[in-house]
């Protein structure tokens, strides 16, 4: 799923990447704090064909909101303008796509039910989260190979906020009512979310400092359950079920996660003998996070198969070649993966980063081209935008590179830095160029010196770049 935010971001997120020519790499805080903001094309796709029909009952546009995956094994999910976020934790818990639907709808309905005071406290953390991306290789940094992550960004006031945030029982209450109407209105089934949280009923037993994080945040009670259980038992849609294909989608996401996540956990879980995808699936993944390539790519191969065409198998044979060295072999791949599905922005920027890495400058080229269509979709890319630095550096083109770095900074909340790296870029391209104008566009936000905002305005560009 294409990210629907344009705008650029200006969250202080602390990113763990892969140093280059330009652009300095800075501690892995985010690794440390055991959470982080991922992304994976073909899980957020899933995830969006769950919540959709879901934000539509409620009169939201789709489009306009965000899937934040949430690195962590705590239970959690949240929803707030614009923005709804799952935890990895979470969505392994879940048995069936209904029960995901079941929180996905309560969580809207904290939102319908007008219990979005909370959202002050978001944004004064940085609410509108930016997703550094890399697909598959984000994920890897959960399984503790941060250095096999092509990006990561955590932020611990942002997290610290979702873990303060809670609500009443009264209000739980409310948004149970309102998620079972969401779903009816959607014809979906209200027992996943009676389920989901009968599920945990005992965590209602537990102190306060034994429960999962959900938990603290959304208490619960017997006589809760009770009620929503009555509630939605009534609904014409009770007894629909999950289509099969939905539960293959589910039991893939899981297995995804698994490997990447648990991957000596996966190896044991998914007998070696099983003939089912999900579970070849998540051996594969969880073969590649423990050092194994080859035995991951006679997995994937053999998948490959029978799915000739699924984008997001060339994707992980891909990002398997290029992390273990063997990067002219993983251009056919992930050039595969483009052409299966060439609306994710993801998938472009697994290309750019392997042709930039090539030892040919014609490659490097096609790699700023890749780079770039991922951007005209997701402006915000800071990974994008590090990577696009490096090849135009490797091309000697310091303009722009350091213009692409400043994106970078910006993009990532250092205005610092942004600003820096966009005074070298103006003094490096032609003065009037839209690449110039939009390095001075950069200063101008960055929180400018006095002295830099007189020098703006002797040359006229201040009075231009305010009309």
């Amino acid at each position: 799923m294409n990210s629907p935010f344009r705008t650029v971001s200006r969250l202080a997120l602390t990113a763990v990447l892969a140093a280059s020519v330009v652009v300095a790499a800075p501690p892995p805080a985010a690794a440390q704090g055991g959470e982080s903001l991922i992304r994976d094309t073909e899980i957020e796709e899933i995830l969006h064909k769950d919540a959709d029909p879901i934000l539509r009952a409620a009169n939201i546009d789709p489009k306009t909101v965000q899937i934040v995956l949430i690195g962590s094994k705590e239970l959690n999910a949240f929803a707030a303008p614009r923005v709804m976020g799952v935890n990895t934790g979470l969505i392994v818990e879940t048995k069936t796509p209904n029960e995901l639907q079941g929180v996905m709808a309560h969580e809207t309905g904290h939102l319908a039910a007008g219990h979005s005071a909370r959202s002050g406290e978001m944004n004064a953390a940085g609410m509108k989260p930016f997703l550094l991306t890399m697909g598959l290789g984000l994920l890897a940094a959960l399984a503790g190979s941060p250095e096999a992550a092509a990006g990561l960004a955590g932020s611990a006031s942002y997290f610290g906020t979702l873990g303060a945030i809670g609500y009443s029982r009264e209000q739980e209450s409310r948004a149970d009512q309102a998620g079972a109407t969401l779903l009816d209105k959607a014809g979906l089934s209200g027992r996943g979310l009676a389920d989901f949280f009968d599920n945990f009923r005992y965590q209602e037993v537990f102190d306060e400092a034994r429960r999962y994080q959900y938990f603290r945040t959304h208490p619960i009670s017997s006589e809760r359950i009770e009620a929503l259980r009555d509630r939605v038992a009534k609904q014409p849609n009770y007894n629909k079920v999950d289509a099969p294909e939905a539960l293959a989608e589910h039991a893939i996401m899981k297995a995804k996660l698994d490997g990447f996540i648990n991957p000596q956990v996966a190896i044991t879980k998914y007998d070696e003998k099983a003939k089912d995808y999900p579970s070849r699936y998540a051996r594969a993944i969880a073969y590649y996070q423990l050092k194994e390539p080859d035995k991951a790519l006679k997995l994937i191969d053999a998948l490959l198969e029978e799915q000739p065409n699924n984008p997001y198998l060339y994707e992980l044979k891909g990002q398997i070649l290029f992390e273990f060295g063997r990067t002219a072999e993983a251009e056919a791949p992930q050039r595969r993966s483009v052409a299966l599905k060439p609306e994710a922005p993801l998938l472009h920027v697994n290309l750019g980063q392997t042709l930039i890495a090539l030892d040919d400058k014609n490659k490097v080229f096609e790699g700023v081209s890749e780079l770039k269509k991922s951007l005209i979709t997701e402006d915000d890319n800071a990974e994008a935008w590090r990577l696009l630095a490096e090849a135009y550096d490797k091309l000697g083109q310091d303009g722009l590179a350091r213009l692409a770095t400043a994106e970078y900074n910006f993009n990532v909340g250092d205005m610092r830095q942004a600003r820096v790296f966009a005074l070298r870029a103006r003094e490096m391209l032609g003065k009037g160029t839209p690449e110039w104008r939009r390095a001075t566009d950069i200063v101008l936000v960055a929180q400018p010196t006095r002295e830099e905002q007189r020098a703006l305005g002797r040359e006229g560009s201040l009075a231009v770049n305010l009309r």
